[in-house]
């Protein structure tokens, strides 16, 4: 599709589902917007974004009465740009969502527009709750400043010409998906020796010791995910065995929280350092330790996951913990 140039398409017509209309809101008429005016709607309603030649402005009607406002600005790109308020009496009975999936519609399908989004404030929650049901997904989360600090600007949320129809099952998971919260999920391995010592690596990249592995990546089998990063920071073609422990990782020195999963890595020659290959960019060195060696050269919580580990290890059985603590 191709967007057409917004001088060219003459006058905005009337839309409507059924139950809210869309009316070409009078550029000069700006009583209905004072009239009704708070912080939200000052939020979402700027001067600037109103009084722009390429937005379209819409007031909103319920049984005859303007209930509130939604607009259109074209990017000039294929990008439509979607605001909306509605009077504070007139919240919470999902006339945004149906006044912002009609412009969304009409831009796209009738416009030519390829996307249109919004710039929601992360702490607006019924905006965001208004973004998803018409069927906006939301990509992320763009950073702001405010003199030196830095701030949550915006949460940015799109939908494309080219996404499914959001009455499609396949769209209302896509939708889900894109705000559902999601956790960071770390698998480790539990290598040992002949003598029950625990296989550790000397990180680059901080002080502290750790079981091999990493970070799990987007639609991978955290088991195969352990046995790459092992094969990837040692070179060593280890198997993945039983998962011993799932450890919840609290919020910590810049980190969102996590999932770890330690799996176990099996009985092996105390010879198998001396065929480690070391990634240098990650791995000083990678030794066997024994428990007092594991407490020496771990930080607490690593070394209450692997004492944990250890134990669901000669329990037979799989145990879950937090911070390494039951």
């Amino acid at each position: 599709m191709v967007s057409e140039d917004p001088t060219e398409r003459g006058a905005p017509r009337p839309l409507s589902d059924g139950v809210v209309r869309l009316l070409p809101w009078p550029e000069d008429d700006l009583a209905t917007v004072v009239s009704g005016r708070d912080e939200e709607i000052a939020a979402a309603w700027h001067p600037a974004f109103l009084g722009d030649p390429a937005t379209t402005a819409f007031t909103v009607e319920h049984d005859g009465r303007v209930v509130g406002g939604v607009a259109l600005r074209d990017h000039g790109d294929g990008i439509g740009e979607l605001r909306w308020w509605l009077y504070d009496a007139e919240r919470g009975r999902g006339h945004a969502t149906r006044a912002v999936r009609l412009l969304a519609d009409h831009a796209l399908e009738v416009l030519g527009l390829e996307r249109v989004e919004a710039r929601v404030d992360p702490d607006n929650q019924r905006s965001l709750r208004v973004a998803t049901r018409a069927g906006l997904r939301r990509e992320g989360v763009v950073r702001g400043r405010q003199g030196q600090a830095e701030t949550l600007g915006y949460v940015l949320l799109g939908r494309l010409a080219s996404d499914p129809p959001i009455t499609e099952p396949e769209s209302f998971r896509a939708l889900l998906n894109s705000f559902l919260p999601r956790k960071r999920a770390i698998a480790q391995m539990l290598v040992r020796d002949e003598d029950g010592r625990v296989l550790l690596c000397r990180l680059t990249y901080k002080w502290d010791w750790d079981l091999p592995g990493g970070v799990v990546e987007v639609g991978e089998s955290p088991r195969l995910a352990v046995a790459r990063e092992v094969k990837e920071e040692l070179g060593l073609s280890v198997d993945a065995g039983a998962l011993l422990l799932t450890d919840w990782l609290p919020p910590w020195s810049g980190w969102d929280d996590a999932l770890c999963l330690v799996f176990d890595g099996g009985v092996h020659p105390r010879s198998l350092v001396d065929r480690v290959v070391e990634q240098p960019r990650e791995i000083r060195s990678a030794q066997f330790c024994d428990p007092a060696e594991v407490r020496a050269n771990c930080a607490d919580f690593t070394a209450r996951r692997i004492e944990s580990a250890l134990r669901a290890l000669e329990e037979g059985s799989s145990a879950y913990t937090e911070s390494g603590r039951l």
